[in-house]
This record gives structure tokens, sequence and C-alpha cells, in this order.
């Protein structure tokens, strides 16, 4: 018999026994693993606002708070308020800051939240220390500098300059515009967001409406009764999130004395 013939029969006895036959060059292919998919959660920062005070600071008319909940610990920030170590809290949720670094404290966080303020129903109560104020927002959620009904400062000169009043009365049109504002400095909060905020109040404006105080974030640094002129972009209706809205705000200000 031919060795062809020899083959033939013996690939037919192979196939009749179902015995599987691989050519050497090509070897048939394991079958893939299947692997259960597992879909990652993301874990929400702000889940954490709850929790025992084991930790409380003021500064820059914030309040740092520490949460600690079944060991794991969270940072929190608030308007100035009386907060007592030991005491269970609850927080609204509120924007996340990553590698914040507070200047006023010399200190810098992992990872903190900037909140509104406690939750509803949150205990113990706690109220606001008297006069603190936040960074000067004019949200719900805040407060803005009272007015020195003594101020009286001239307008600035220049084609850019605008009284306090003025800007806030054409703040739709100044929006993202360079203006520059002369006032007395009546409030500053250094070292929030990586910025100092500075209120200005030129002796214009009404306090009923919030129009008489004018927030200026910057770099440089002011002190309470200084008469100064603050240039940079204007911004109005900005979000800080947590309930902080600025009708108007001068960002990335240059403060000249």
């Amino acid at each position: 018999m031919k060795r062809s013939g020899i083959l033939m029969i013996a690939l037919i006895m192979m196939i009749g026994t179902g015995v599987a036959y691989a050519s050497p060059e090509k070897p048939a292919p394991a079958a893939a693993a299947k692997t259960p998919s597992v879909k990652a959660e993301k874990e929400d920062p702000n889940a954490g606002l709850s929790g025992k005070v084991v930790e409380t600071m003021d500064a820059g008319g914030y309040t740092y708070v520490c949460l600690e909940k079944n060991g794991k610990k969270t940072w929190v920030a608030v308007s100035q308020m009386k907060v007592a170590v030991g005491s269970m809290m609850t927080f609204q949720p509120g924007s996340v800051m990553q590698n914040f670094t507070s200047k006023s404290l010399g200190k810098t966080f992992d990872s903190i939240i900037f909140s509104g303020g406690p939750a509803a129903g949150s205990a113990p109560a706690v109220k606001p220390a008297a006069g603190a104020q936040p960074q000067g927002a004019t949200g719900s959620k805040a407060q803005i500098a009272a007015l020195d009904k003594a101020v009286k400062v001239e307008k600035a000169a220049g084609a850019n300059a605008y009284t306090v009043a003025e800007v806030y009365a054409k703040r739709t049109a100044l929006n993202k515009k360079t203006v520059a504002v002369k006032g007395k400095v009546v409030k500053v909060s250094q070292g929030i967001m990586g910025k100092n905020w500075i209120h200005i109040q030129d002796g214009s404006g009404d306090q009923q409406k919030g129009t008489h105080n004018l927030v200026a974030t910057t770099q440089d640094m002011a002190a309470v009764g200084d008469i100064v002129t603050i240039t940079g972009t204007f911004a109005k209706d900005r979000d800080f999130g947590a309930g902080y809205l600025y009708k108007a705000i001068v960002e990335d200000a240059k403060v000249k004395k």
C-alpha cells in the first residue's frame, strides 16, 4: 500500500475516535478564560461629612474641622463658628480641594471640603461666632462686611475706573473686563483657596442691596484701614460652590496703596 494511503487510514481512525490533531506549526489556541467584569465605583468624598470632631481650628474667617468616622478622618472648612471637640457633627456637601494650603494656618491639607455649613438637624446646634464672616461672598449662605458709614473715598482716575456702586450697576457690561476701584480696606481674609480676599468700600452703594462692598482676590496684601486701588478682571455671578455666589468680584487683582 502506498504511503499516502496509510496516512489517510490513520487520519480516518483518529477522527473516528474523537482524537484532535493539531498542526505543530499552529497549535490550537487555549480557550480564553472569562473573567467577571468588575466596575470600579468612584468614592464620593462628601459621603464622609459626618462624624466625631477630633480637631478644630479657626483662621482667615474659617473654622477647620477634622471629623472621624469608622477610623477615617475628613477635613471640612466652614464659615467661622463655634465647634466643640468631641461633638458629633454633620455638614452639607461642598467643593473638594486637593493639596490645599492655608497660609494663615501654615498647613497643607491633602484633601479638604469647603462646606456651606452644618446640615439641617445636625447636633449639637452651633451658631457662627460673633462678627465672624466668610471670605466675602454675597450669596445666601454668606455675609459681607458691614457698611462703614465713615468711609468716603474719591473715585480712582482713568478710563477703567469705577466706584463700588458703579461696578454693581454695570456688572453685566463689565463682566470679564479690567476695572480699577479705589476704596478703604474693611476686611481681609488670608490664604483662602490660595488667595487673599480683600473687601473695600468707598461710601457708595446700598447696604440693603449688598452693593456697598466689593471683594477682590489677590496675591498682594493690605491692612484694614488702608486706602487702596484694586485693578483686575471683573466677574459677575461668580460661583465658588457651597452657596458662595459673588454678584460682583475683582479677580487676580493688583493692590496699590
